[in-house]
């Protein structure tokens, strides 16, 4: 009797879930059972058979957990990669660092939308080519040269602050959304784009940048309106923001464990970005060649004529190395890489799924009666920090980067006056080189030595300036399922 009831509860139950898919695909609600997608019920819609394309460029980063943090010996007795458990979601993310054509493309956007009446934004994106100069090297050619020459196109852009680095992920985020919408017919191909009319993620999704629509989507709430509605982000067309990697996401890329671990067990450590802990190849037609760019010693960046080890004088081509087990390239060598964190010694308190440090949770700008400000001269949605909230659980304030630094009533500089500010916590520039504007960059580069290139080693820099060796790559964020192929079937047969 009991292995019958089973029986009928299985029946039941898998006739349900039938159910609840086949009403789903033919457009009815599973909940209400009206027919959605349609016009005859008010027009509501719904995207119900969405699957995310790997955006160009990049390639899937499936998520998980790892121990993050230092692998090896710490030489410098930093102490601040301790290793410990955490998890990431997964993402996406460039096959290669943002080389120099990819760079020119966004100043050659930025000179012709903003370049007659704003050209201060052109010309605060150009990254600092001053940065090769040395005061006892000669490095002049990479100076006037690296950014623009065509020989250098493929090679990775340098020079790029952790702020500019930000506002090219904005940028590119904006392009591609564009593009996706002249796909899809909701807005006409226009070049003729300048100063605040051009097309803004933000500002489009809330109305504030109209463009020249094409034919627009099928409006189901008004099929009087001939023109047809804007895109929404329910349709799955927009997709989610490009940005930097966290450090958490960029080590775990790095790691590449997808290639070494068998049944959910990672088989061996590593200690680069590659199985052996070596930096030759050990395969038969490249035995003994260098698996990255990097410096092998003092006055040593390429070996010597006839047989150079990297052929890295500096930087090198993208692609010029094997890609981790990812597909992804250069993530030991080459340059080294902006990632979001701001930095902190101790990294302990962050969370253990998706750790982070320095969010600042904004809102888009509201006036009284509680319609969006007009967008900026630029054509960017204007927003505002998110008001402090006593009463919240998850967070209090807008600006999180110093979360667990202690209370400035701790400082030694409160006794003398000093009850507000960073430099009551950090007194930076003096006796650290620690503020809230300080961020981590990862992986060794052409000017590192071998000890870089473990991606558990962690540096910063303040985020306006610029070095010679650091580069960065963007990430995007995966929307639904962790794994590229659902396990539906299985599913459904449980």
């Amino acid at each position: 009797m009991s292995k019958t009831l089973s029986k009928i509860y299985l029946v039941a139950l898998a006739a349900i879930i039938s159910s609840c898919s086949s009403n789903n695909q033919q457009g009815v609600s599973s909940t209400t059972g009206w027919k959605i997608n349609t016009s005859q019920n008010g027009g509501f819609e719904a995207e119900l058979n969405y699957k995310q394309q790997t955006p160009v460029g990049m390639v899937f980063v499936e998520g998980g957990s790892f121990v993050m943090g230092q692998t090896g010996e710490d030489i410098l007795m930093d102490n601040d990669a301790s290793p410990r458990q955490v998890s990431v979601a997964s993402f996406y993310m460039d096959e290669t660092e943002i080389t120099n054509v990819d760079y020119r493309e966004y100043l050659f956007w930025l000179q012709r939308v903003y370049g007659e009446s704003y050209p201060e934004v052109y010309w605060n994106a150009i990254p600092d080519t001053n940065a090769w100069r040395s005061e006892l090297g000669y490095n002049d050619p990479m100076v006037n040269n690296y950014l623009r020459h065509a020989g250098f196109s493929n090679y990775p852009v340098v020079g790029v602050s952790w702020d500019q680095a930000q506002d090219y992920c904005a940028w590119r985020t904006d392009r591609v959304n564009e593009l996706a919408l002249i796909k899809a017919g909701a807005l006409k191909h226009n070049t003729d784009q300048f100063d605040d009319d051009n097309f803004n993620t933000e500002a489009y999704k809330t109305a504030q940048y109209t463009g020249a629509q094409k034919k627009g989507y099928r409006d189901l709430a008004n099929p009087k309106n001939k023109d047809g509605r804007r895109g929404r982000l329910e349709d799955g067309v927009l997709t989610p923001s490009y940005r930097l990697p966290t450090e958490a996401e960029w080590e775990y890329a790095a790691w590449g464990h997808i290639g070494n671990s068998i049944e959910g067990n990672v088989s061996d450590g590593r200690y680069f970005p590659w199985d052996r802990n070596a930096v030759r190849d050990n395969r038969k037609p490249f035995q003994g060649e260098l698996l990255a760019n990097f410096k092998r010693g003092a006055g040593d960046n390429m070996g010597v004529a006839g047989k150079l080890n990297d052929a890295g004088a500096r930087t090198m081509e993208t692609r010029s190395f094997p890609p981790n087990d990812y597909g992804l390239y250069d993530m030991a060598g080459n340059v080294a890489e902006w990632v979001l964190d701001v930095y902190r010694p101790i990294r302990s308190n962050e969370d253990d799924f998706m750790p982070f440090r320095g969010n600042v949770f904004t809102d888009k700008a509201k006036d009284e009666e509680g319609y969006y400000l007009e967008a900026d001269s630029l054509g960017r949605i204007q927003t505002r920090e998110a008001v402090a909230d006593n009463n919240r659980r998850n967070y209090r304030k807008a600006k999180n980067a110093n979360v667990g630094d202690g209370d400035i009533e701790s400082s030694i500089y409160y006794s003398k006056g000093d009850t507000g500010g960073e430099a009551a916590m950090y007194d930076y520039g003096k006796t650290t080189l620690i503020n809230d504007n300080v961020h981590v960059y990862k992986g060794g580069s052409w000017k590192d030595r071998v000890y870089w290139l473990n991606p558990g080693a962690r540096r910063y820099l303040n985020s306006d300036l610029a070095a010679d060796f650091i580069g960065f790559r963007c990430v995007t964020d995966r929307m639904g399922s962790q794994n590229l192929e659902p396990n539906r079937k299985k599913a459904s047969k449980y």
